[in-house]
């Protein structure tokens, strides 16, 4: 089994798709160079940024296939199997193990909702069951699933109840929870931060991984964050933070999944388009984008020298 805890920046890997929606396995493996090159340790694949949700079950097996073998064993890979059929979710689980990924993880239903911990307990402790191998993070996100669980009882119990549970991606604000969840007296379990806004408040009460969306185009930077911290630093930190901050209060004000795919291209990693229902930016908007990215100096402190069509 893969040891854990997870460590660094995890990056949750987008799904390029052409014109028409089409998954475009190709464009993963240069994507994936990318990334690595720019600092990140690990992959999350078929994520919320990777559109996960949106794509058939046969989808997100080629693109977990795909990007094992593009990875190459030179970082892990999380592949994120959440569904709103446990059965699949548990069907994608096994194809993950058997594909040579590192971890599992997923999001609980959310269609119908999960309204207590103990079915929570059981839908998690069945796809955990479905790859016994493999480590198991419970991807925590509130915001899009509408499951208000209390995490801390999830962990204590499924603690004792989850062989293979070996902690959860935390995408949620609530700094005093999170710090709850990494002292439940269960075991020591692997809180993994997920808001890259709040990686700074996240390291500062104690994490040592963040999987998040713009590491795809920003590592270099929250890798200064984090080195900034391990120094002591902290006024260099936060200076650091609030360039991420800048950063996301620009994107926020477009279609994020589509405002990321630009960004990408924009630094030379071309990834296509977004899939219904999440739309593509207008030329105008994209350019409206460029010129917000240019007045925070975001090409010049990503650390991503490419800037295309400037």
């Amino acid at each position: 089994m893969f040891e854990t805890p997870l460590n660094g920046l995890i990056a949750v890997t987008v799904t390029p798709l052409d014109s028409t929606g089409i998954v475009e396995l190709t464009a993963i493996k240069p994507m994936i160079d990318r990334l690595i090159e720019s600092g990140v340790t690990g992959l999350y694949v078929c994520g919320s940024t990777g559109e996960g949700m949106s794509l058939t079950c046969q989808e997100r097996k080629n693109v977990v296939e795909a990007s094992v073998d593009a990875t190459g064993g030179r970082v892990p890979v999380i592949v994120q199997v959440g569904h709103n059929s446990i059965t699949d979710a548990c069907d994608l689980a096994k194809h993950a193990m058997s594909a040579g990924a590192n971890v599992v993880s997923a999001t609980c239903p959310s269609y119908f909702k999960v309204g207590d911990t103990d079915t929570l307990l059981s839908c998690m402790g069945q796809i955990a069951n479905a790859a016994p191998e493999l480590p198991f993070y419970y991807y925590h996100i509130p915001a899009l699933t509408g499951s208000q669980i209390d995490v801390v009882d999830f962990l204590e119990r499924g603690g004792k109840n989850i062989p293979n549970l070996a902690g959860l991606k935390y995408t949620n604000t609530l700094i005093h929870e999170f710090q709850a969840c990494q002292n439940t007296q269960s075991r020591g379990f692997d809180v993994v931060w997920g808001c890259d806004e709040m990686l700074l408040a996240a390291f500062a009460s104690g994490a040592t991984a963040a999987i998040g969306s713009t590491y795809n185009i920003a590592a270099p930077l929250y890798r200064r964050i984090i080195q900034a911290i391990e120094a002591g630093d902290w006024q260099t930190a936060r200076q650091l933070q609030y360039h991420s901050v800048a950063m996301v209060n620009v994107m926020k004000s477009y279609a994020f999944h589509g405002a990321l795919k630009a960004i990408m291209s924009m630094l030379g990693m071309p990834v296509g388009s977004c899939r219904l229902p999440l739309k593509d930016l207008t030329k105008d908007d994209t350019e409206s984008l460029r010129s917000g990215l240019n007045d925070i100096g975001f090409f010049d402190w990503c650390g991503h020298e490419t800037q295309i069509g400037s």
